[in-house]
């Protein structure tokens, strides 16, 4: 067994320079081409560093060390809960006991108490992965090219005819490139979106709680030139049917003309086959799946995870750290 102390006296300083050398490759048991270790990239070291920050900083708080934390305290820290809701999803706790799990097979512990964590905690009773599901970019231009087009013109009656299918083109879009939540779309009201069009030609959503889920927190989500297009062509056309249908309220996506609100079912429905129609795997067909891949694309484009906090709205930002993690889960498997 290696000597622990320096690991006792400052882990996270002797884990930053363990990260990054060969011997932490060696754990990871990924080999290249040529047969040697594949070292991490500095993007995934800073990631392993901020996991293993967090997971240090709890076992201080425990009062205890690397050294005296048991398989059982490592099991109530992925098992924590806060405000009745699990802190960590199944996947993301297994990558952090698998991370410690590396550490200890470095230093020689034995037994290595994050093996035995791994092996007494049954994930199946831990919450699902939702951070995970993403689309990958060909996945996310296939679902553009799926979204609901306009009925024939020699269908149409009125210039109105089809309305839901632009509205719902339109919704689709802005849950993509905004993030946001299937409450939040149907909850959109006409004052939050933004007047202003900046240089990039984005717009700023302005997200409240009113007509939204109770638990949504106010924030701006920005609306890229691509998404403002498809909006304003709605918004066009909303405000037309105002002026002609006498179409009430202030939802933004109404779920008919006498202005209601859209039911969080018929939002899935219609994701769901424009996945269909996309030839998507419809297992991962819902909201959760758009706002988890505009998380995804955010934080590849550079986004901290407290940056990416605030554009999603949420309340913690190590919520917002899970869509980070997502991100190594091969090197962790």
């Amino acid at each position: 067994m290696k000597n622990l102390t320096s690991w006792d006296a400052d882990p996270i300083q002797a884990f930053k320079e363990f990260v990054t050398t060969h011997d932490f490759a060696k754990t990871g048991r990924r080999l290249r081409a040529d047969g040697t270790f594949k070292s991490v990239s500095k993007e995934s070291a800073k990631t392993y560093i901020f996991m293993f920050a967090n997971v240090a900083t709890w076992i201080a708080g425990q009062g205890k060390t690397l050294s005296t934390v048991t398989h059982r305290d490592l099991v109530r820290f992925v098992n924590r809960v806060d405000g009745g809701k699990p802190v960590l999803n199944s996947k993301i706790g297994y990558r952090y006991l698998r991370l410690l799990e590396r550490c200890y097979e470095h230093l020689g512990v034995v037994p290595n108490p994050a093996k035995q964590a791994i092996l007494a905690t049954d994930r199946t009773e831990l919450p699902k992965d939702d951070a995970g599901r993403a689309l990958s970019p060909e996945q996310l231009q296939r679902f553009f090219d799926a979204l609901p087009a306009d009925p024939p013109r020699r269908r149409r009656v009125t210039p109105f005819d089809g309305w839901k299918r632009r509205r719902d083109r339109a919704m689709q879009v802005v849950m993509a490139l905004a993030g946001l939540r299937v409450a939040e779309s149907i909850g959109l009201l006409v004052h939050e979106i933004g007047n202003q069009v900046a240089l990039d030609g984005s717009i700023n959503l302005t997200i409240t709680p009113a007509e939204k889920h109770d638990t949504s927190y106010e924030h701006i989500a920005p609306l890229p030139r691509e998404g403002v297009a498809e909006l304003r062509s709605w918004l066009d056309e909303r405000s037309r049917m105002v002026n002609e249908l006498a179409l009430p309220g202030d939802f933004v996506f109404p779920a008919n003309l006498e202005g209601g609100k859209m039911t969080k079912k018929t939002v899935y429905k219609q994701i769901r086959a424009t996945f269909e129609r996309a030839d998507l795997d419809t297992s991962r067909s819902g909201g959760r799946t758009l706002r988890n891949t505009f998380a995804k694309g955010q934080l590849d484009s550079g986004a901290r995870p407290d940056e990416l906090k605030d554009v999603l709205g949420l309340a913690l930002e190590r919520s917002a750290a899970d869509y980070k993690f997502t991100r190594i889960k091969d090197d962790l498997k």
